[in-house]
């Protein structure tokens, strides 16, 4: 977003005490306001705001703010700030209101306006609603007068993003790094800082296969692809991989995991000691390393073969990990939760417990064919779950992503929440924070998505070492956005560096002085 652009219509945008002031020094003038959440705003928007500009000396815009928008899951696409710009830079409007509570009955009794406008949809000879029957009520109170839009053209936002949704991901970030003063410079500094950290990983190690053939033919009597065997490539996955990523920033990393007697414990051992991670490495009778390999021909995944033993672990094994939660000393403890045996209803109580009270705690539970649920990490410090396990842990559907994140709080009580939402991005809120603040969205920034898998993986190993660093979520949720980026353009769960990381940022911040 241009600073002179942002700076030349900001002074309009007001508080409702400000506006109470300028409001009482205006003698002889008449008042009309308008309402409403503007998160698209169209031509109807235009002609409905020029036409209550015609009927008074100034016009007073509210819009509605994001915490009270219930269109929609994902609503609003735009966020409050950019919404007030938008509607700031047109020359009719005088001010813009961003109202902070449910409807706009408290702004009416306080501005005490001449008019207030409402569109043609809600014109008195067709059934109006309870809120707009209320809105009469209280404007006669003052002497206010209801007027209505004439409905030559009306359009409906919801409409336009069902065709289309907005691209703003750029203008959303640069709009939320100017609100809290961060610039890409800070970003960069952050990301240096991360090998004064030391971390203690426990969760489900999972190895990546990825078999790569050529089709030979088929049977003519069975639907059976006859394939070539080809390449075999292999991945450190799970809870591994979230270590290798925070190894790999010089970030001292302890590694508490099950793997079985078998090729594969040897390949995650050697690779995560690479990166001088401390293994703790334990292993059960008949529990295999778990492996989860792909056959792939020509890009095209035909088939998943999983090799596991999905059984919780024995006490035995329990208490060899308690033991290293307890004697580790970290300033994070990062559960990495994909229900293969090590996390369950009694085992999660029991670890937590463990944990030493000064430590920052971080919960991630990413299930592909298992249950999980995110709410049984009680009251910790960090959690990242995405919105079908959220949703599945709180039993709900259909509540928009800022409800969703108070049922899980209501069930958690976690202090910050980073929700995964695929290629939406993420949503993130903070409860340690005082009760006006709001949660807000992050778009992906992946350019050419190859593998979205392992993309959690690296916000969670990201922001986990960003807000231990800053105590922001704010930079935690950026910079962790940026990780999952960089792990949806590789072709396979690898490693994210530092560099690549750095890289990522000068790109976005090259791409956003364009805006």
């Amino acid at each position: 977003m241009k600073d002179q652009f942002y700076t030349k219509y900001k002074h309009k945008i007001v508080k409702l005490n400000y506006l109470l002031s300028k409001l009482k020094k205006i003698k002889n003038k008449k008042i009309v306001m308008c309402h409403g959440v503007f998160d698209v705003v169209h031509p109807g928007h235009v002609r409905h705001l020029v036409y209550a500009k015609s009927r008074a000396d100034i016009l007073i815009v509210s819009l509605t703010a994001d915490k009270f928008i219930k269109k929609g899951v994902y609503r609003p696409h735009v966020p409050e700030k950019i919404r007030a710009l938008n509607l700031a830079a047109f020359e009719m409007v005088d001010y813009v209101l961003i109202d902070n509570h449910k409807t706009s009955i408290y702004n009416i009794n306080k501005i005490k306006p001449d008019f207030f406008a409402k569109g043609f949809e809600y014109d008195p000879k067709k059934k109006q609603p309870i809120e707009t029957q209320e809105e009469i009520i209280n404007l006669k109170k003052h002497g206010g007068k209801m007027i209505f839009t004439p409905g030559d053209v009306v359009y409906s936002s919801t409409q336009f993003l069902k065709i289309s949704e907005p691209n703003i991901k750029y203008e959303k970030l640069l709009e939320l790094m100017k609100s809290n003063k961060i610039k890409f410079s800070n970003l960069k500094n952050v990301v240096k800082k991360f090998k004064k950290l030391k971390i203690h990983v426990i969760g489900d190690t999972i190895v990546d296969e990825f078999l790569y053939t050529m089709l030979i033919g088929g049977q003519v009597k069975t639907p059976t692809l006859s394939l070539l065997e080809g390449k075999l490539s292999k991945f450190v996955g799970g809870a591994a991989i979230v270590a290798a990523h925070m190894a790999a920033t010089g970030a001292k990393v302890t590694f508490t995991s099950l793997l079985g007697k078998d090729e594969n414990k040897k390949f995650v051992t050697k690779s995560l000691k690479k990166y001088n991670i401390k293994l703790n490495i334990f292993s059960e009778i008949n529990r295999p390393t778990t492996t989860k390999k792909v056959i792939i021909n020509e890009n095209h995944r035909l088939v998943k073969i999983d090799r596991l033993d999905n059984t919780p672990i024995n006490e035995t094994t329990i208490k060899k990990i308690l033991s290293k939660i307890k004697s580790t000393n970290s300033g994070a403890v990062v559960f990495s939760d994909f229900r293969h045996g090590i996390f369950n209803k009694g085992s999660i109580s029991l670890f937590t417990n463990a944990i030493n009270k000064k430590c920052f705690k971080v919960a991630d539970s990413q299930v592909a064919t298992r249950w999980g649920n995110i709410t049984e990490f009680k009251n910790f410090d960090l959690i990242t779950p995405n919105e079908k396990e959220a949703r599945f842990a709180v039993g709900d559907q259909d509540s928009t992503v800022d409800r969703l994140t108070q049922l899980v709080y209501e069930s958690s009580n976690f202090k910050n929440i980073i929700l995964k939402l695929g290629k939406k991005g993420i949503y993130s809120l903070s409860k340690t924070l005082n009760e006006e603040h709001k949660g807000y969205s992050i778009d992906t920034f992946a350019n050419n998505v190859l593998d979205p898998v392992g993309s959690g993986d690296a916000l969670l190993a990201y922001s986990t070492l960003s807000i231990l660093t800053t105590k922001s979520l704010l930079i935690s949720s950026i910079i962790g956005s940026f990780a999952a980026a960089i792990a949806c353009e590789n072709n396979g769960n690898e490693t994210i560096t530092i560099d690549q990381l750095i890289k990522k940022i000068s790109e976005i911040e090259k791409l956003s002085k364009n805006i």
